[in-house]
């Protein structure tokens, strides 16, 4: 799942620093990222991420050029999960929860920060490979509630963990450079390895084995049984359950 071309930063903001690659494209407080890098896609291309410049949510979203047919390339949204979990682990305190509810919910010490989405191109059939995808990401840096920290533990703000001092700019750096990691080591080894970084997010569970199947979905197998038990990928990832789509946020 290449980012084929790089291109110039010449809109780059100043605050960021992202790897050759991205070209970063800033929206005001009240863009939509995800919308934007969506629209923009076909012409910007492979690479393009487009933030909004806001304080207390880390909003964000990058094209990607496939190249491999829409039913395999649709993984790449766990690539994108698995370099963001690892881009606030790499701002955490020691001993910080960091897991993923499948497949798109991030939680932070039990409370959820934000989440994962992806899009593709609508009349792309699952045999043809996507001109683009779209992977984008939102997490909650600062809690705008007015309520004291800790009063709904479901609900949580980076600042309210502990990720002291941590702009939402540090988070989408971060990320961008995970992200070209996981790339990386997808195309040197396949797959797998990005699977397993992202299995390992998953909240642990004794005598269970779980992977991900071409298609995305999750497998899972208890030690003892023949079985599998396929929890469907597409269903989940359209309506995403971490997402407020009147508060355009994270769930509060």
């Amino acid at each position: 799942m290449p980012l084929e071309t790089a291109r110039s930063q010449s809109r780059l903001a100043p605050e960021l620093t992202l790897p050759p690659p991205f070209t970063a494209i800033r929206l005001r407080e009240i863009g939509d990222a995800f919308a934007h890098a969506v629209a923009i896609a076909p012409e910007k291309g492979a690479g393009t991420l487009v933030y909004v410049g806001r304080f207390d949510l880390a909003e964000f979203a990058v094209v990607l050029e496939p190249d491999e047919p829409l039913l395999k390339a649709r993984r790449t949204f766990y690539a994108g999960m698995a370099a963001l979990a690892d881009a606030l682990a790499v701002h955490a305190q020691p001993e910080t929860s960091i897991v993923i509810d499948w497949p798109d919910s991030f939680f932070v010490n039990g409370g959820l920060v934000g989440g994962g989405r992806v899009a593709w191109p609508e009349d792309t059939r699952e045999i043809d490979t996507p001109p683009w995808l779209v992977f984008a990401g939102m997490i909650r840096t600062v809690s705008m509630t007015g309520g004291e920290p800790g009063l709904n533990p479901l609900v949580t703000a980076l600042e309210d963990e502990g990720f002291t001092d941590l702009m939402s700019g540090h988070v989408v750096e971060s990320f961008a450079r995970h992200l070209m990691v996981a790339i990386d080591a997808w195309q040197e080894s396949g797959f797998g390895v990005v699977a397993k970084s992202y299995i390992e997010r998953l909240p642990r569970e004794q005598g269970i084995r779980r992977d991900i199947d071409d298609n995305g979905d999750l497998l899972i197998r208890r030690m003892g049984k023949a079985e599998v038990t396929r929890k469907k990928f597409l269903p989940r990832i359209a309506e995403p359950a971490w997402f407020d789509p009147q508060a355009r946020g994270p769930r509060a």
